[in-house]
């Protein structure tokens, strides 16, 4: 019976030396992880309660500020709130995401939308798409597209299909309502605004009237520009023919002189040779006279 005691002595004790020095360790560890913070020197910044969307007017309630690591602070972020009220969003922002100068616009801009977002010396200009002229739906706002036409020509009434505007900035996509001609329905349909500069703008009102207008997406990283002849229907027909239309008119041409210079030589040839015949002369009493056969 004494001997079940000493060991029940023995692991009691040793079950309290363990979670004494668990204890302890835990004491000096929140306490060395309370000095290293109150060692580390703090600076507030600004960031986003939510996700901010470019062209958004920033206010008070969309910002939150928070301690960040003095010695890591970025560059161009904001310490305060009220400095950012009524600034303008031109980059999206996530949340809890600082907000920095670079992904603002001037100060001077003070009203959100696509007017803060056009580049100096550029144009914003909405082109109606449906799901096949807007790629299905794969355009969104930063891509950059190419616009094609295809319109009539002057000398001909077939259509031509040409690229007439490169490497466009797509600032914004969002839907709008078309109303029916009668007045009595209307259906929704997508807008794509495009950056352009005045001159791109005219070229894309002409082309959006008088013809249809179609935008085939980029990748970011292709910057290079195309230089297309346009295709017709002609060059369409015969592009994996073996030639392009111009050199198969060629050839139907030359085909049809030569027919036509094989053709008169025959005739030439038949002529001589039924010229060319055997000539007998006929004797009938004191006339004489010659057949050719």
């Amino acid at each position: 019976m004494r001997k079940h005691k000493s060991f029940i002595l023995l692991g009691s004790a040793i079950l309290i030396a363990l979670v004494t020095t668990v204890l302890i360790v835990r004491v000096l560890q929140k306490t060395a992880l309370d000095k290293e913070r109150a060692s580390i020197v703090t600076q507030p910044i600004a960031v986003a309660m939510a996700d901010l969307s470019w062209g958004t007017s920033l206010t008070k309630d969309m910002i939150k500020v928070v301690p960040f690591p003095k010695e890591y602070v970025p560059p161009g972020c904001f310490s305060s709130a009220e400095v950012l009220a009524g600034r303008v969003l031109v980059y999206p922002v996530k949340m809890n995401e600082p907000i920095f100068e670079s992904r603002l616009a001037p100060k001077t801009i003070q009203i959100g939308g696509v007017a803060a977002l056009i580049s100096p010396k550029k144009r914003a200009v909405a082109v109606k798409v449906d799901k096949i002229i807007g790629v299905s739906g794969f355009i969104h706002a930063g891509n950059r597209v190419d616009v094609l036409v295809t319109v009539a020509t002057v000398k001909s009434s077939d259509p031509v299909t040409k690229i007439i505007l490169e490497n466009i900035l797509v600032l914004a996509v969002g839907p709008d309502v078309e109303v029916d001609k009668k007045g009595k329905e209307s259906k929704p349909v997508d807008v794509i605004t495009l950056e352009v500069t005045p001159v791109e703008a005219e070229k894309l009102a002409l082309a959006a009237s008088e013809g249809k207008v179609q935008l085939a997406l980029r990748n970011f990283n292709d910057t290079e520009d195309a230089f297309t002849r346009g295709m017709t229907i002609p060059n369409l027909l015969t592009s994996y023919s073996g030639g392009s239309a111009e050199h198969k008119t060629a050839a139907a041409s030359e085909t049809t002189k030569g027919r036509k210079a094989s053709g008169s030589a025959s005739a030439t040839a038949s002529s001589s040779s039924r010229h060319s015949g055997a000539v007998v002369q006929l004797i009938k009493g004191s006339k004489v006279q010659e057949v050719t056969f």
